[in-house]
């Protein structure tokens, strides 16, 4: 590969170097890699000929200096940071649904209309193209499951990330928009550590459980995302808090899991229902005795399930029923 490059002045040529041999197309495959030289201007620099491989560097830094932390913060930017929940990142402006004035004053009637209209226009000038719309309404969906779901916004952002990944890769066609979505959002709550089971998703979603399934498996196969099986013990607090259950239950529930999870009990079983056992298992032994029927509706899982992973944990541990 050739490209036509650029030398510094006499002054960084070494002395007795003929110049007339630095002139020219360079190729650069035959350039050692260990001659470059990265200034502190990020510029690439063969160190024996001056030649600048690379220029231009673009400084994301700022453009005024500060020498301590008052000099800072007054000289801080403001504004949201980009954003991957957003079809534009968050670069465009919104114009705010009050009808109020920079003082809080109400407006006029007419100057209400010219804003009814000024933000029909908003809206419609957002999005370019159909393209642009879907990844809209995608985005804007994530944002609801994710607020119905409670997870934090780092989920959110991660799902809005794998989604667009999807949609650079081809992978939409052919599937619903709200199917890519919830499964995205379903990968990033693994990827975060924030499980949810897919019968907590799909009862904030449009889509069936089943094909959310399949979608995720689909996307996360396409894409290459690394998952790992989720550990039952992520899902001991927050289904302990919601039957109100105390410290000592979930201690033991997460005791009850790392014994039997290292006899090879967890191999092929669901993480909710198996952490469901666990728990009605320790409430049992802990005094706070929780029905099969109330661990099953918290934890989405039938009783059939909760029983025979109870019945399993308990042999494990040699404790008699």
């Amino acid at each position: 590969m050739t490209r036509p490059t650029r030398q510094r002045d006499d002054r960084t040529r070494w002395q007795g170097e003929d110049e007339t041999e630095a002139d020219g197309d360079v190729d650069l495959d035959d350039l050692d890699p260990e001659d470059l030289v990265r200034t502190a201007d990020g510029e690439l620099i063969h160190e024996e000929t001056g030649l600048i491989i690379e220029e231009e560097q673009i400084d994301p830094g700022p453009e005024w200096r500060a020498f301590n932390h008052k000099e800072r913060q007054e000289k801080s930017r403001v504004g949201a940071p980009t954003t991957q929940t957003m079809h534009d990142k968050g670069l465009t402006t919104t114009i705010d649904w009050k009808d109020k004035d920079a003082y809080g004053r109400s407006l006029s009637s007419e100057k209400r209309s010219q804003m009814h209209r000024l933000r029909k226009w908003q809206e419609r000038i957002r999005t370019k193209d159909a393209g642009e719309r879907n990844l809209q309404f995608a985005l804007s969906e994530i944002d609801r499951m994710a607020s119905a779901l409670g997870v934090p916004r780092s989920v959110r952002e991660v799902a809005s990330v794998i989604y667009r990944r999807a949609l650079n890769e081809d992978l939409i066609r052919g599937r619903s928009i709200e199917g890519v979505a919830t499964a995205a959002l379903y990968a990033a709550c693994r990827k975060e550590g924030i499980p949810r089971s897919l019968e907590e998703i799909s009862e904030v979603s449009r889509v069936e459980r089943k094909e959310i399934g399949r979608t995720y498996r689909y996307i996360s196969q396409e894409l290459g995302l690394e998952m790992k099986p989720v550990d039952p013990k992520k899902y001991v607090p927050r289904f302990c808090s919601e039957l109100e259950l105390s410290e000592e239950v979930q201690a033991k529930a997460n005791d009850i899991i790392e014994t039997t999870s290292e006899k090879g009990l967890l191999s092929g079983k669901s993480p909710t229902g198996f952490a469901a056992a666990a728990i009605y298992a320790a409430s049992l032994l802990c005094n706070e005795k929780k029905t099969q029927r109330e661990v099953a509706d918290v934890a989405q899982v039938t009783e059939v399930t909760i029983r025979n992973r109870y019945q399993e944990q308990i042999e494990a541990m040699g404790i008699h029923s």
